[in-house]
């Protein structure tokens, strides 16, 4: 089986947290969710810490400063609807997969919020993981109804993990 998640880990704290196996767990079951074969597409994920993610903030979302999770989709896939499914992306085949885009994400703030929320910092990635991969397939929080179809899907897909509803 091969990879869905190509990580690139420029900071090593992220090799001792076991960030590749839970990338590939997190967006293996929201792919599945979906009914979407994850053998037939490629997810680039850069495991960095806050001063790396700050600047791609800066750069790519005129916000200077660390966020948690930063995604870039391969293609618009969004729902026009507020509230609509967004279109299922073109599929890959064996050997040469989709790539659905990249995702970034930073250690320290990962560390801070899972501390801040009481959760365990595996439990609090795999949610910013599966949150991330929704992006790269279309899904968005911005307007009031594609935020509650996008929440639901996180809490459907975390509860398959074994883990518990993040907003709840």
């Amino acid at each position: 089986m091969p990879d869905l998640v190509e990580t690139l880990i420029e900071d090593d704290r992220w090799s001792d947290a076991g960030l590749p196996a839970l990338a590939e767990q997190a967006c293996r079951a929201t792919l599945a969710r979906l009914d979407l074969t994850p053998d037939q597409f490629e997810i680039s994920l850069l495991a960095c810490d806050d001063a790396r993610i700050s600047i791609l903030n800066a750069d790519f979302r005129g916000k200077p400063s660390a966020t948690n999770v930063l995604s870039w989709p391969a293609d618009d896939l969004a729902a026009e609807d507020d509230g609509g499914t967004p279109e299922h992306p073109e599929t890959g085949f064996e050997g040469m997969p989709e790539e659905l885009g990249d995702i970034a994400i930073a250690f320290e703030t990962c560390t801070r919020e899972a501390q801040e929320q009481g959760k365990a910092f595996s439990a609090h990635v795999t949610h910013l993981l599966v949150h991330g991969c929704l992006h790269l397939l279309g899904y968005d929080h911005i307007r009031e109804q594609d935020a509650a179809l996008m929440e639901g899907l996180e809490v459907e897909i975390l509860a398959t993990l074994g883990l518990a509803d993040p907003y709840g």
